[in-house]
């Protein structure tokens, strides 16, 4: 790709059914975050959970290291929060031997610490169990018996686990930056970080839209590694008996896609050969990263929605579900309605 907007990733379902517009206010788009474990009580770090309007992650990250006086890098969170929508994000803080601060000089309308404990360690990175979602499409029309089929199969089949629009910044801008870094041009760590993940995302997207061009990102083929269900756990199966199908059938595991980087967790038969059409045709990008020092990792090409519900309420359509860590509820919503974004 050259300075050109991303593709149109297949849908699954026959695509959008309907229009309309989210994010008009901060209360269309929550989302909270969901830890795999419950704070202890006690410990070294302070972990608070934190609701924010219109502030990103980093922000808040900056604004807690400054208040209990200590290093940017003794702030832990799991993962990244877009600043428009209501966010309910947990933050630790590496106070050892140190009383807890008063934290309520920090709260504004915009920021709200709703918990406030301790645990013995930090939070990390990746730390997280999914997202739950409260969505508000306002301006809905469309095909409302169809969008109800669509919302239904997805319900009970999943959608494919396609990265958002937003990982690839601008008009998917950050995958060509990508290239220009492997050719040389320097850029910041923070950068490189970011145009290493647009890349390869980019790639995982195009293994899975080759996965469903073949009809086969719902089922498993010979080779596959597949996943568990809400799990990070992986194994290879390169027979795919009456059993392994059926689990797939009924959502237990899933097939995976590459996240390409150094390592062996390769696939084998028929899946690596799906893979390798698409990194073939992607030389570029797939030299660089496999050079860049990433880890090599797997990502499920499907997901399924826990506790997906919906309501129409005249001329506005109301969403609620949970996500793994790692999903995009956009990735949801575009099989259903095309956005029309009155904000960012």
């Amino acid at each position: 790709m050259s300075d050109s907007t991303l593709p149109e990733w297949p849908y699954a379902y026959g695509g959008p059914s309907g229009s309309g517009k989210i994010k008009a206010e901060p209360d269309d788009f929550v989302v909270e975050e969901i830890l795999p474990f419950a704070p202890e009580g006690e410990g070294e770090h302070v972990f608070l959970h934190i609701e924010k309007i219109g502030e990103n992650t980093e922000y808040v990250a900056r604004l807690l290291a400054r208040h209990a006086g200590v290093r940017q890098r003794d702030i832990g969170y799991a993962g990244l929060k877009d600043r428009h929508g209501r966010t309910r994000q947990w933050f630790s803080v590496w106070l050892p031997g140190k009383d807890t601060p008063d934290w309520s000089p920090l709260e504004s309308e915009n920021l709200k610490i709703l918990t406030v404990t301790r645990h013995a360690r930090k939070l990390k990175r990746g730390v997280l169990s999914g997202n739950r979602f409260e969505l508000l499409i306002r301006n809905w029309q469309g095909d409302r018996e169809r969008a109800e089929a669509q919302l239904q199969a997805i319900r009970a089949h999943g959608f494919p686990n396609y990265f958002g629009e937003q990982r690839f910044g601008h008009q998917g801008r950050n995958v060509d930056k990508a290239l220009t870094m492997f050719r040389g041009q320097r850029v910041k760590p923070e950068q490189r970080s970011i145009y290493l993940s647009a890349a390869r995302s980019y790639l995982f997207n195009l293994i899975l839209a080759e996965r469903f061009n073949s009809q086969t990102w719902n089922r498993a083929v010979p080779g596959d590694i597949l996943q568990l269900d809400q799990s990070h756990s992986v194994f290879r199966a390169d027979q795919i008996d009456t059993a392994l199908a059926n689990r797939v059938e009924t959502g237990d595991i899933h097939p995976t896609g590459a996240m390409l980087g150094k390592g062996d967790n390769r696939p084998g038969g028929d899946a690596q050969e799906l893979e390798q059409r698409i990194i073939s045709m992607q030389t570029e990008l797939a030299d660089g990263l496999l050079k860049s020092g990433l880890e090599a990792d797997r990502r499920a090409l499907r997901v399924k929605p826990i506790n997906l519900l919906w309501q129409f309420e005249d001329s506005q359509l109301r969403l609620s579900f949970e996500l793994p860590a790692g999903s995009y509820a956009t990735a949801l919503l575009r099989e259903i309605v095309v956005i029309e974004r009155d904000g960012p």
